[in-house]
């Protein structure tokens, strides 16, 4: 199962990634991992090519991919799932994560409060399952892995089997 983590910058995305390597599962972030590059506007995307070719190659076995980029939609992912956090949690991480400075420059952090009012509802609507970011850690990592679980025992997709409620 191809499952897709999206959400807006400063979900937790990335951390999301790298507990669920910790536990031994194949994951990849499309900014951390290559799968991303500048467009002309200025904004980033999604290599389509490269992570199309990466989906390809995992059709079989559980997969984690994370990223938000309008290319998504087009992508053969099996099970969708939204991160989402309040906007003051969104403003704070943005503000005081390292590794990644998106979000610190005015003009970036009005981007996210303007995809977090647009976008985000028209994730929402395409995610199997919404997960909001604000439990620990562990807490999410347990729940996600259960939900696919589910999945993967039954032998069905996400939409096939009805949308969970949020946690």
């Amino acid at each position: 199962m191809r499952v897709l983590l999206t959400g807006m910058s400063g979900t937790g995305k990335s951390a999301l990634v790298r507990e669920l390597r910790r536990r031994g599962h194949l994951a990849y972030d499309a900014d951390d991992d290559g799968f991303s590059e500048p467009r002309a506007d200025g904004r980033w995307g999604w290599r389509a090519d490269a992570v199309a070719d990466l989906l390809a190659a995992h059709s079989d076995g559980l997969l984690f991919f994370a990223g938000c980029s309008e290319e998504q939609s087009e992508l053969p992912f099996d099970y969708r799932v939204l991160l989402t956090a309040p906007e003051p949690v969104l403003v704070e991480r943005l503000q005081t994560r390292t590794g990644n400075a998106y979000g610190r420059a005015p003009a970036e952090l009005s981007q996210v409060r303007a995809d977090l009012a647009e976008v985000e509802p028209l994730l929402r609507r395409s995610a199997d399952l919404v997960l909001t970011m604000t439990a620990p850690l562990s807490q999410v990592a347990d729940r996600l892995i259960a939900e696919v679980a589910q999945g993967l025992d039954r032998g069905v997709h996400g939409r096939d089997r009805g949308r969970p409620p949020p946690l």
